[in-house]
């Protein structure tokens, strides 16, 4: 008789929204499928809490998450891995706007400060 393993459980692979809770991300994952009248491709987004134990992802991280037990109200997901690292370290994200911004609004022949 063989030992019973854990069953597989399902993965998924999206990019992290939110890190405003403790130890709790939001991961936003988008599906394609074919509509099944006029075959037209769409994309669905779906929005999933999961558990981040250390608090290794970052907002525009690419993740895997796997499911697991209900852990709260909301959350039956938690973090696998980290995949790849946002472009933005830290979450810089008003620091890059702004220094976008600049470079928009700057008239021409005048230097952006970097």
């Amino acid at each position: 008789m063989t030992t019973p393993t854990r069953h597989d459980r399902r993965t998924m692979i999206g990019i992290v929204t939110s890190t405003k809770t403790e130890k709790t991300i939001t991961v936003e994952v988008e599906r394609t499928f074919k509509h099944a009248k006029y075959g037209k491709y769409l994309r669905k987004r779906k929005r999933y809490l999961a558990h981040d134990e250390e608090r290794k992802a970052r907002t525009g991280d690419q993740v895997l998450i796997a499911s697991t037990r209900p852990l709260s109200k909301r959350k039956r997901w938690r973090l696998l891995d980290v995949i790849s690292r946002s472009r933005l370290e830290g979450g810089e994200v008003g620091d890059e706007t702004a220094r976008v911004m600049a470079e928009i609004t700057a008239k021409p022949g005048e230097e952006v400060a970097q």
